[in-house]
């Protein structure tokens, strides 16, 4: 196992719990521009929620990339036998995988709203608004309890 890893370990912990509360944060923010945006009926408000929504993802896009490294970073330094065994940590996994998923669709989200060509109610917005937050308890369940 790598020294420097090992002697900075909680650093790198830190930083990632840091970096996963910053890509959080507009994860759950972003989908509500989007109610709005759905929901508006001003041409001026839509344009002005296009511009927020399109920097806000872009913003916190590099959190969610450095969320992963640092979480690779952390498997790397506990070694190969203790992710085989770390059961909740694959649960984990697949929980971000899913919601790095929910982060690329946003981009997707967020070029619809550019070309005015949503389709989708504020309702439907609210709804899509709550599978981060569903994955962040799990996450942080499966985190601190490490269920077997």
């Amino acid at each position: 196992m790598n020294a420097f890893i090992i002697n900075h370990l909680l650093w790198f912990k830190a930083f990632h719990v840091i970096f996963m509360v910053a890509w959080f944060a507009g994860i759950f923010y972003l989908p509500r521009l989007f109610v709005n945006h759905a929901e508006t009926t001003s041409r001026e408000v839509a344009e002005h929620l296009k511009g927020m929504e399109r920097r806000l993802l872009y913003f916190i896009t590099p959190f969610a990339i450095l969320t992963v490294l640092l979480g690779l970073v952390l498997i790397y330094a506990y070694g190969y036998s203790w992710f085989v065994s770390a059961k909740w940590l694959h649960i984990k996994l697949t929980l971000v995988i899913l919601l790095l998923s929910y982060h690329g669709y946003c981009f997707k989200l967020v070029k619809t709203f550019q070309q005015d060509k949503n389709t989708r109610s504020g309702k439907f917005y609210r709804i899509f608004n709550e599978i981060p937050v569903l994955a962040l308890f799990a996450v942080i369940i499966l985190v601190y309890v490490k269920p077997s």
